[in-house]
């Protein structure tokens, strides 16, 4: 079953782009497009596989007419690091300890 949250890729569009850095309202959570995230014909990866880009980034991406397979990977997996680090770092998401 993937995984779905519409608050969290809703928090994303708060965020800057984790590629280019830019500000502009345009900034959405692009998902993974590797299968192994859970991606697959008409299906999007799972919600906690995504990436704070604008639309310049994330079309770029997508469209990949510029990039290498491999380079468009290691962009988004950059991104995908650094969203997340955001969405820590800025209290969006954490940890809950539970009592044992």
């Amino acid at each position: 079953m993937l995984y779905r949250n519409k608050k969290l890729l809703e928090a994303v569009r708060t965020a800057p782009c984790q590629h280019c850095g830019v500000i502009d309202g345009t900034v959405v959570a692009a998902h993974s497009n590797q299968q192994r995230d859970g991606k697959g014909k008409s299906i999007k990866a799972h919600d906690y596989r995504i990436a704070a880009l604008c639309y310049c980034c994330h079309a770029g991406l997508d469209q990949g007419s510029k990039m290498s397979r491999e380079e468009r990977v290691e962009m988004w997996e950059e991104a995908h690091r650094k969203t997340m680090g955001w969405l820590f770092e800025n209290l969006v998401i954490g940890v809950i300890a539970q009592r044992r």
